[in-house]
């Protein structure tokens, strides 16, 4: 008897420390409230079926308890049963998947209008890339990387001498803009994630993965690496400003692009042709 009380007072507590609770999301700033409601259907489904599965076991405790005089029955198999559970498992299954499928078609078809920002991974720390005026990124390759070519941008790509280049400092996107982050690696696998964009996705050597969000909320937010990535894997940190438009144009004014930074000789020729 005792056990079983023991159970319902731990469920009453997970409910009411769920509600309780003050350690929850940080305030949303981008369009994917998506999945804060499919994380929540998640943890009420979840929630349901471990509150149910507790109070059964305490209600077996009780009702089966030992008694002078019980014999208990036994009943190995029980088809009516097992067919109830396993549909009711079944529908709670598909209650928690088919709204991350919807988000998920959500989180990989990238708006038309959306603009492109690369962010490259290191061991330990972030820089970022952004279009110039032509407006695409240039070429780049992991095998290029050098010391003056921390980027590995094509110096032969036309589109890449106007790619402006942030190093060591935040990354600012304007408020209400879809955009397109592309990620690259130049040594292990990384993961750019931003918590109040709710939205993240491993960087794989090799490759190039992507994930899009609209900013939604000016302010300054913190940019972990959400992937075990070496020894100095806890101070791997960045940060991205969402900023109005007049502030974002006037930030970007103020960039350098690689042209400037590591090929000055190419935009001499440039310039003189």
């Amino acid at each position: 008897m005792v056990v079983a009380v023991v159970f319902v007072l731990i469920v009453i507590g997970s409910v009411v420390f769920h509600f309780l609770s003050p350690w929850w999301w940080t305030p949303i700033a981008s369009n994917w409230g998506y999945i804060d409601n499919t994380i929540l259907i998640t943890f009420w489904i979840t929630g349901a079926v471990f509150a149910a599965v507790v109070l059964f076991a305490a209600y077996c405790l009780w009702k089966f308890r030992h008694r002078e005089g019980h014999k208990a029955d036994y009943e190995p198999e029980n088809k009516r049963l097992e067919n109830w559970l396993m549909g009711i498992t079944a529908v709670g299954v598909a209650a928690m998947l088919a709204p991350g499928l919807f988000v998920w078609n959500q989180f990989i078809n990238v708006p038309a209008e959306a603009t492109e920002a690369e962010v490259l991974g290191q061991q330990w720390q972030w820089a970022f890339r952004l279009p110039g005026a032509d407006g695409k990124l240039g070429l780049s390759d992991t095998k290029l990387v050098a010391a003056d070519n921390p980027y590995g941008i094509h110096p032969d790509d036309p589109n890449g001498r106007d790619d402006v280049l942030i190093e060591a400092d935040y990354l600012h996107l304007p408020i209400d803009k879809p955009v397109k982050v592309l990620l690259r690696s130049t040594d292990v696998l990384h993961d750019f994630y931003v918590a109040e964009f709710r939205a993240k996705m491993d960087i794989i050597p090799g490759s190039v993965t992507y994930f899009w969000f609209t900013p939604t909320r000016t302010g300054q937010f913190e940019v972990l690496c959400a992937e075990l990535c070496g020894t100095g894997h806890p101070y791997m940190r960045g940060g991205v400003v969402v900023d109005t438009q007049e502030d974002y144009d006037a930030w970007l004014a103020g960039q350098s692009t690689y042209a400037q930074l590591y090929a000055p000789e190419v935009l001499e020729t440039a310039q003189l042709q």
